[in-house]
């Protein structure tokens, strides 16, 4: 069992940035694949990014490629969701989510994630 708590939504105007962070409880975060995915209303949960055990993979949403950067401090059991250059369509709810079945790749689909976090408002005002 891993418990997800997210921090840092808010306000921002489109251009700014934010940094989310995910902090976990339980068993070693370590162990988990580690991803953010995001709702907004009246549309389906969609994937953001994921990162691998160790940090050294990432998987990206093409909609956030070179604007967001997850990171994590496995020493802290924190993961982090860097976002820059917000815009409109960035506006949701963002969730942490965790994976802890051996996979050969990071998943994308909400199905695999077996842990979630209650998620964290972002608004982005045009």
């Amino acid at each position: 069992q891993v418990q997800l708590v997210e921090s840092g939504g808010g306000l921002v105007q489109t251009g700014g940035s934010l940094r989310l962070s995910c902090a976990a409880s339980g068993r070693t975060f370590s162990s988990y694949v580690v991803g953010w995915f995001r709702q907004a209303p009246g549309k389906e949960r969609e994937f953001v990014a994921a990162l691998s055990r160790s940090g050294s993979t990432t998987s990206y949403a093409d909609s956030v490629k070179g604007r967001f950067t997850i990171s994590r401090d496995n020493a802290k059991n924190t993961v982090y969701l860097q976002m820059n250059s917000l815009k409109f369509e960035d506006t949701a709810v963002y969730y942490c989510a965790a994976d802890g079945a051996l996979r050969l790749k990071i998943q994308r689909e909400t199905a695999f994630y077996d842990y979630w976090g209650q998620g964290t408002q972002v608004t982005v005002s045009s």
